[in-house]
């Protein structure tokens, strides 16, 4: 115990510091507070760990609203990063120290709405589309408040050593106030500024959960084992499930699900068996089941429709194709949703309406395209995918024509009418020119690029600016970790792929470019293709792959459905 109590008054001293040269809003200041956070709940402290954690968390959602909107990519991830410890830290306090405490769940679930998912959010550049669905007037406001939060980002990063510390607080509360008044202008003036600006609370998401609807938010964490570890991986044991359970009244509920490790075994072999011809996948479902859903049924009552956010390695599975222990599948008792994560629902709640009627891409040829012209070696297409994506060239996919033929007839017998782009018709300048079709299908090949392994730091700090990354001393790991951006390295292949010619385009839709396209009131998004379910899984991000990538372009719509496994010849 008087370890603890030594290192509480140390952190005290060190906020103390902090705050008299940074103020209270600078990272180390949020950083110190977890960290006396959880010397409270080593002692036993539950009630003042949790206050000083949300304290925390309010700065840190605070700092990531700043840097997320201005800072590069890097920035951005090495940012969440330092935020990814808050998280296992809150998660692990709640279902390892303090399980029947409802303000730690709550305070687990909130780390989890607020954190989940954000970087691709913005990697997506949601601002930039909301700037351009900005009046010209409050476009304006919106450039200063840009402005204003990159001067902020500097500060809080950057100080400028002319300063005294009075004066630099000084600056800091003055541009506070003026990104507070200007965020205050845009919300009464746009609906869906407020919407992606508001702070993330329980109250906002359990509002707009429909009364005979769950919302099941999966998280992977890895549990507190060792506050002493001079390292983090010293400090925490081997990653676990765990889901947090949300629906339109009552409290939160949430069961912890087990090892990672052990699951997602289960979820690779899940995949091979759903890729064979020969194979039953009810045995290996049935346990998948057992594992993460059997324990998830005790706690939704009557409750036939979920709303779920999966993490990890949980976005690769096709929860409905799951066997119940009745040997039935899931889809058979359930109507199941998928969402990013339940902060969705807050944009879902400013619904928008679709503009084109539904378009089908079928049958595409991949050597020809209308209009093709060539595209100059160094131009920015070749700024907008991996290198490695020049060594691949498809063939055609006659079966998709065949789907084609099956599905029309359907939608027509509905009245519902389809524009069909096939051939060299099916380019990536129709698809990038669309708004909002009602429904959108497409059925071509899909690729992803596995991840390349590079020696990263055991540990880090953000440094913004031209600094990097400054590391600490610690042991180096081998780890599976991209040099690119993972959305460059996946996508599907449209007209002119094989010769990179198609208009003024290459026929190459990565998942970054995907991720922009306008579909914010399209219903249903269906990829007919192998590797659009799959990707790079990263904790609290999701699937850094195409399945990802059209959720955020749609935006508002809450299931988008993708056929990872189908092979089409």
């Amino acid at each position: 115990m008087k370890f603890y109590l030594r290192r509480i008054e140390f952190t005290q001293k060190s906020l103390d510091i902090t705050e008299s040269i940074f103020g209270s809003e600078h990272p180390d200041f949020a950083n110190n507070l977890r960290m006396q956070a959880l010397y409270y709940n080593a002692q036993g402290d539950t009630s003042r760990a949790i206050e000083l954690r949300k304290r925390g968390l309010e700065i840190g959602d605070r700092n990531l609203n700043i840097i997320l909107g201005i800072g590069s990519e890097r920035q951005k991830q090495n940012y969440m990063a330092l935020l990814v410890e808050s998280g296992d830290t809150a998660i692990s306090s709640h279902l390892q120290s303090a399980p029947n405490n409802p303000q730690a769940a709550n305070l687990a679930l909130t780390t989890i709405l607020r954190c989940k998912g954000r970087i691709l959010d913005v990697e997506s550049d949601s601002r930039n589309w909301l700037r351009q669905n900005l009046t010209p007037e409050n476009q304006k406001l919106f450039d200063e408040l840009s402005s204003t939060n990159s001067q902020l980002a500097r500060l809080l990063y950057n100080r400028n050593s002319n300063f005294t510390n009075t004066q630099y607080r000084q600056e800091i509360a003055q541009l506070k106030t003026k990104a507070e008044n200007l965020e205050a202008q845009l919300s009464k003036r746009s609906a869906e500024f407020r919407i992606t600006t508001q702070p993330v609370t329980i109250e906002a998401v359990q509002k707009l959960i429909p009364a005979d609807t769950a919302l099941v938010e999966f998280v992977q964490y890895k549990p507190l084992t060792n506050i002493k570890g001079a390292k983090r991986s010293d400090r925490y044991g081997k990653p676990r499930y765990a889901a947090y359970i949300l629906t339109s009244q009552g409290s939160t509920q949430w069961v912890d699900l087990g090892e990672a490790e052990t699951i997602d075994r289960e979820i690779a072999e899940f995949g091979t068996v759903l890729q064979s011809k020969s194979r039953d996948v009810k045995p290996v479902a049935r346990r998948l089941d057992t594992q993460l859903m059997q324990p998830i049924r005790n706690l939704l009552g009557d409750k036939r429709k979920l709303l779920l956010s999966p993490d990890s390695q949980l976005n690769l599975i096709p929860f409905a194709a799951l066997v119940d222990e009745n040997n039935r599948y899931l889809v058979e008792n359930y109507t199941i949703n998928y969402l990013t994560t339940g902060r969705d629902l807050l944009r879902l709640s400013n619904q928008s309406s679709s503009v084109q009627p539904p378009v089908m891409m079928a049958n595409i040829d991949f050597n020809n395209a209308v209009n093709n012209a060539p595209i100059p070696p160094g131009t920015k297409e070749d700024l907008k995918r991996s290198s490695e994506i020049n060594r691949l060239t498809f063939s055609p996919l006659q079966g998709t024509k065949q789907e084609a033929d099956a599905i029309l007839p359907i939608l027509k017998q509905k009245g519902i009418n389809v524009n069909l782009l096939t051939g060299n018709q099916a380019t990536e300048n129709a698809l990038k020119q669309m708004r909002s079709p009602s429904i959108l299908h497409i059925a071509t090949h899909g690729f992803f690029l596995t991840d390349e392994k590079i020696e990263i730091p055991d540990t880090y700090d953000l440094a913004v600016g031209n600094r990097g990354i400054i590391v600490k001393p610690g042991s180096r790991q081998r780890v599976s970790r991209n040099l690119e951006n993972p959305l460059l390295r996946s996508g599907i292949a449209l007209a002119g792929f094989n010769n990179r010619r198609s208009g003024n385009e290459d026929g190459v839709l990565t998942a970054l470019e995907a991720s922009s396209l306008n579909l914010s009131g399209t219903k249903l998004v269906v990829l007919s293709a192998c590797q659009t379910g799959v990707g790079n899984t990263t904790n609290g991000e999701g699937v850094y792959g195409l399945r990802r990538a059209f959720v955020i372009a749609n935006r508002q719509v809450l299931q988008s459905t993708q056929l990872p496994y189908l092979r089409l010849a």
